[in-house]
């Protein structure tokens, strides 16, 4: 698999409710990021976008993403720099955090439509017959449902999949491209053998040619920017009826706490 197919790569995993309540803290960030509507995966046959004329890139990547907007940055986040870092790294690191919190709101999105509608998996969610919480209501009200036990699984899991990207292989701010995920057959960082990747683990997309694997780029950084939108307006509208005149009535109120996945 080449760099530019390590970029395309979602994290779908529909049931999984943690994604819904960590999304409102990653996205709200990236929301902010996404104004800017250059930080974007990387579209074409480069190998390294981080260090490299970043400013080109982000401005190329932001007529192909957006022909009528183009280069939008009122935030001036393209100009910026963070924690010592040259101006090329924090583009780097600015492009990942959209890149990372688009896919996570994707997951989410569907996962929050997935879950209104009581679809799970056929098993128990633990050993002793628990059924999964479908019944509890709303996709919040169904994580507040789960056992103290099966919150950190998720949320371990999670960190531990955020933990394998910043350590292995190159960073993505020296050198390294924004999006991509390592490989979990390399590195030698696993202790046991791994089959299978986290993108791509059945090789479906390697023969795929160079143009479409970057107007899959592009749609999956148009994607991630809706996805935003659509999972805040689900949780905006569950908290306070009427915010999001379009989903008053589509979704139910939520009188928990988004932001306190213990709480």
């Amino acid at each position: 698999m080449d760099e530019a197919a390590h970029q395309y790569q979602y994290h779908h995993n529909p049931i999984t409710s943690s994604l819904l309540i960590s999304t409102m803290k990653l996205s709200l960030l990236s929301v902010l990021i996404g104004s800017a509507a250059a930080f974007a995966p990387a579209p074409s046959a480069r190998t390294s976008v981080a260090v490299n004329a970043g400013i080109d890139d982000l401005k190329s990547i932001a007529e192909k993403s957006n022909p009528v907007l183009k280069f939008y940055d009122p935030l001036e986040l393209s100009s910026t720099t963070i924690w010592g870092n040259t101006n090329d790294a924090t583009i780097a690191f600015l492009r990942q955090s959209e890149i990372k919190h688009g896919r996570v709101a994707m997951a989410a999105f569907v996962g929050y439509i997935v879950q209104s509608n009581g679809i799970h998996f056929p098993w128990p969610i633990a050993f002793d017959g628990t059924p999964f919480p479908s019944a509890a209501g709303s996709p919040p009200e169904q994580w507040d449902a789960l056992s103290p036990a099966a919150k950190w699984q998720i949320i371990l899991f999670i960190g531990f999949l955020e933990w394998y990207s910043e350590a292995a292989g190159t960073h993505y701010m020296r050198g390294g491209v924004p999006g991509a995920y390592p490989k979990f057959s390399e590195f030698g960082m696993i202790p046991h053998p791994m089959p299978f990747n986290l993108y791509d683990p059945f090789g479906f997309s390697k023969n795929r040619s160079e143009e479409a694997k970057a107007n899959g780029l592009i749609k999956e950084l148009n994607n991630g920017r809706l996805a935003m939108i659509g999972i805040l307006g689900f949780i905006s509208e569950q908290r306070v009826e009427g915010s999001v005149p379009l989903l008053k009535g589509l979704v139910a109120h939520y009188d928990g706490e988004t932001m306190a996945p213990f709480g």
